[in-house]
């Protein structure tokens, strides 16, 4: 029988102070306070665990934290997994929940998650936390990927059903000897796909406004003149820009920041909870903005109309099994092999012009392609062959009847 999951800072008593507990870490106040309740326990060996998918915070800093709380902090590179295996997936799905906003979380934290089971797994944990609270999608998606890996020690957050006041997290953190952490006005999560801020000052959606120095990939540059920019898709990723082939991580590191510079990509929306409540969430991806629009224009020079409507309506499924924490599911998985059948197909390239707040296409091309560029032409070889179907093919004459001999 699965051991219950851990949902307060009560539960926490129950873990063994001789074994090793595995927490994620991202530097933040939440998981700080979390690594100190930790110690106050006696747990012995606390892993913290930083998962580099491209993020703001610096590794010196989580260091800093995690060894004056008495944690190791071990950084896992998964940038290029990251990109390859998410968001190549997500772009391929035009994964944007409900028209709003790109999903970026989404993609992130099943990988976060694969990564502590793993690690978890080398060093014999006995647990493995998290800091989502239940105002956070975080905390089904984390539950979710941990369950659905099949984890068999106990998993989740003490936030879950014991949240903890802001101003009480600083001031215990502070009396344990611990002032490293500068408030911050928002909660904040990054990667190399997106940048995204949430909470504090923007917890109201009817009277909210995003400080201009908040943003870094989309801020606009005074000598943005109109510019082109040519992105190529093989088999469904995007593979090079103006001809020259990038890796996925380089690649949208650069489109962050010359479409970015145009004050392409931001995006803010509400997103729901576990109950259907919803709360406002504020993102910027200049990147994905171009990306996901680009791969539209290809995908329609190269597959018909009707398959493209039937992937429509997949890719929302996609999108809602992956947005609910079950990116590891058969559903989600099924949707993928159709996906993945239509990006086989899905090769080409579209140049835009960009211009500030901006930017229109000025060529899609595809080398096995469904569009006309002579539609005068067509329609002359259509009707001819039309034509040719409906006119009577003459009749061979029939033979002389040979003479009858008598």
């Amino acid at each position: 029988m699965a051991p219950p999951p851990i949902r307060s800072f009560a539960q926490l008593d129950a873990l063994d102070p001789a074994r090793p507990v595995v927490t994620l870490f991202s530097g933040g106040l939440d998981s700080s306070y979390l690594l100190l309740k930790l110690r106050e326990r006696g747990i012995r060996e606390v892993h913290a665990v930083s998962v580099d998918i491209g993020e703001d915070e610096s590794t010196g800093y989580k260091r800093q934290v995690a060894q004056a709380l008495g944690a190791e902090l071990h950084v896992l590179d998964k940038r290029e997994e990251f990109a390859d295996r998410y968001v190549g997936k997500a772009i391929a799905a035009q994964a944007v929940y409900l028209g709003i906003h790109p999903v970026s979380s989404t993609l992130s934290r099943p990988l976060i998650a694969q990564a502590a089971v793993e690690l978890a797994g080398r060093l014999g944990a006995q647990a493995v936390l998290h800091t989502a609270n239940r105002s956070q999608n975080t905390l089904r998606r984390l539950n979710g990927a941990l369950d659905l890996l099949g984890y068999d020690g106990p998993y989740g957050s003490p936030y879950d059903l014991t949240p903890v006041d802001r101003d009480r997290k600083h001031e215990e953190l502070r009396e344990a000897g611990v002032d490293l952490l500068v408030g911050r006005m928002v909660s904040g999560d990054s990667n190399l796909w997106c940048r995204e801020f949430e909470s504090g000052i923007l917890d109201d959606p009817e009277d909210h406004a995003v400080p201009e120095d908040m943003y870094r990939w989309s801020t606009v540059r005074a000598d943005a003149a109109p510019s082109r920019l040519t992105v190529t898709f093989e088999a469904g990723l995007p593979v090079a820009v103006d001809g020259r082939p990038l890796p996925l991580t380089r690649l949208i590191g650069e489109l962050n920041q010359r479409a970015g510079a145009y004050g392409l990509g931001r995006y803010s929306g509400l997103e729901h909870l576990d109950h259907g409540e919803k709360v406002l969430e504020i993102r910027e991806m200049p990147a994905a903005s171009l990306l996901l629009r680009s791969y539209r224009h290809v995908e329609s020079a190269c597959l018909g109309a009707e398959l493209i409507r039937e992937k429509q309506q997949l890719e929302q499924v996609w999108v809602r099994e992956a947005l609910e924490g079950r990116w590891f599911g058969e559903l989600r998985l099924a949707a993928q092999h159709f996906i993945d059948a239509c990006a086989a197909r899905t090769s080409g390239s579209v140049t835009w012009e960009l211009r500030l707040g901006g930017a229109e296409t000025r060529a899609i091309t595809a080398p096995r392609p469904r569009y006309l560029r002579d539609r005068e032409g067509w329609e002359a070889r259509a009707i001819a062959l039309e034509a040719a179907a409906h006119t009577p093919t003459p009749s061979a004459p029939s033979p002389a009847a040979a003479p009858v001999l008598v």
